[in-house]
């Protein structure tokens, strides 16, 4: 039987074990959300020994190369010295510099790192609690435009992280984890062709970046942007879209209760063969307008989704 090995503590598992469950089984406290290796918040070091790697292409060779793994896709097949991800020693401070309930249920998030952050509309970012609890959000916030860095939290229902969230003050310290490329992004070879924007409840808030982004570049082209909400209250960023509209008179916004999707995807005409199409949001939700975009004729290649995780 293999033996692990975390600071002072090491203990024998079965070979084969799952290393996530492992640690976490011997009291050696890994965050994760999804166990899929998308999340990356259950990120270790492997100091001495190397695991059997089930996703080796989930992480940068950068990474790799310094020994870092996902627990969650790891088997233990020999002796392992661990290091675990400490956020106070490897991930970046940043500052809370506003909080504001952009909707009974969405909290805004913004954060001052306290060195400079270089991203791109659209990627994800791990967060860390005083408390250890980490978590991915995708940013909301547009590079080199905002000084903050910008997340919207859907607090409707209980989670660890959501509950630490509801309990921050502005000033209150936290930690900035991996930078993740995320599968949202603007290209600057759409600009004359059509852009579709479909976001469910706060798969707003990284299409809010990439809008964003496409006007700074002034994209040419027609952009629809469609948001799915629980109910009216729901559909935030209301003024913030309907200025941006008046302003851009090629972007057009439409409001969809989620009781009613089911009627208003058949609806769905792709006009143009050259459409490119990002969807954010609920599994479901996500999983709905890629089905109808693809039976409206929308190319495969010209679809970008990013489900978001259930697990808070």
């Amino acid at each position: 039987m293999p033996d692990l090995h975390v600071a002072d503590k090491r203990w024998s598992v079965a070979d084969g074990s799952n290393l996530l469950d492992a640690l976490n089984q011997a009291g050696v406290s890994v965050p994760y959300s999804c166990r899929a290796g998308s999340c990356h918040a259950c990120l270790v070091r492997c100091v001495q020994g190397e695991p059997v790697d089930l996703k080796p292409h989930a992480l940068a060779l950068a990474q790799r190369e310094q020994g870092w793994r996902l627990a969650c896709q790891c088997q233990v097949s020999e002796d392992l010295q661990i290091e675990t991800f400490d956020p106070k020693r490897d991930g970046m401070p940043a500052d809370v510099a506003a909080l504001d309930w952009l909707s009974p249920t969405v909290l805004r998030l913004r954060l001052e790192p306290r060195r400079p952050v270089r991203y791109r509309a659209g990627q994800h970012l791990v967060l860390w609690t005083p408390g250890g609890i980490a978590r991915p959000y995708s940013l909301a916030s547009l590079p080199e435009e905002d000084r903050f860095l910008e997340f919207h939290l859907d607090c409707a229902h209980p989670g660890e992280f959501a509950d630490a969230a509801r309990q921050l003050n502005v000033g209150d310290l936290l930690r900035l984890g991996e930078l993740r490329g995320g599968a949202l992004r603007y290209d600057s070879d759409w600009q004359d062709q059509p852009l579709w924007l479909l976001g469910a409840g706060t798969g707003l808030g990284p299409l809010y970046g990439v809008l964003r982004e496409a006007l700074r570049q002034d994209h040419q082209g027609p952009i629809r942007l469609i948001h799915v909400v629980r109910d009216d209250s729901e559909f935030y960023l209301r003024a913030e879209l309907q200025a941006l509209a008046a302003e851009h008179s090629n972007l057009t916004l439409e409001c969809v209760l989620r009781s009613q999707l089911a009627d208003y995807l058949p609806l769905m005409r792709v006009v143009a063969r050259q459409t490119h199409a990002l969807v954010c949001g609920h599994p479901d939700t996500v999983e709905a307008f890629a089905k109808r975009l693809f039976l409206a004729g929308l190319s495969r290649n010209q679809l970008l989704a990013d489900a978001f995780l259930t697990r808070s």
